[in-house]
């Protein structure tokens, strides 16, 4: 019995690591071929365990359920939430193309222009930021409606997210800084901090 669960929690693990394998698209997009890779890993990997009887069935959906959980509790942890889940990926900043991170995503152009489109946009210039989630969807801000700026996270769980210190055009010793005037010396305590881009106004949650 403890081969049989085993057996169940590894190629249930497995077939997460392969979906988180082929991107973001293959979760929202779901292109005939991102279908096809979905269906058919399923159809191998769950294909390989025989289920005998209705207390076999019965344990494999417990352990399913409790992997599941654990790995909901997991995600909580920003930490592993970026390796289990994933973290969003800038796509269009200022109107340019990021071409880098969109191959980096494996994220095709023409997929890109089609959501653009269907978001109601039909020229890249009028859109500030597209950023792609981790579940595959974009979110898409408009220059028309960027007044204010966007909010760039650039502390998150006591973490400086580094990546995003570029997009405000600041460093960490400026961040530091501001920080210190607030109030704050110690990253630690910080859940939550943000930039806006427009006027870099910066706002701490604890």
């Amino acid at each position: 019995m403890l081969i049989f669960i085993g057996k169940v929690v590894f190629l249930f693990l497995l077939y997460i690591g392969a979906i988180r394998f082929l991107g973001k698209t293959a979760l929202a997009q779901l292109t005939p071929h991102d279908f096809g890779a979905i269906f058919f890993l399923a159809y191998i990997l769950f294909g390989a365990i025989k289920i005998d009887g209705i207390i076999e069935g019965l344990i494999a959906g417990v352990m399913i359920v409790a992997v599941y959980l654990l790995i909901a509790k997991l995600t909580l942890w920003n930490k592993l939430n970026k390796l289990l889940v994933g973290e969003p990926t800038f796509i269009i900043q200022k109107g340019d193309i990021l071409v880098e991170n969109l191959k980096r995503s494996r994220y095709s152009l023409t997929e890109l222009l089609s959501t653009i489109r269907t978001a109601g946009y039909f020229d890249i210039s009028e859109i500030d930021y597209a950023i792609l989630e981790p579940n595959g969807e974009i979110s898409i801000l408009s220059k028309q409606n960027n007044h204010k700026g966007l909010a760039v996270p650039v502390i998150i769980e006591g973490e400086i997210q580094y990546q995003h210190l570029h997009l405000v055009n600041i460093d960490e010793q400026w961040l530091k800084r501001e920080l210190t005037l607030k109030g704050y010396d110690h990253f630690n305590d910080i859940f939550l901090a943000t930039i806006r881009d427009k006027d870099l106004i910066l706002s701490v949650y604890t």
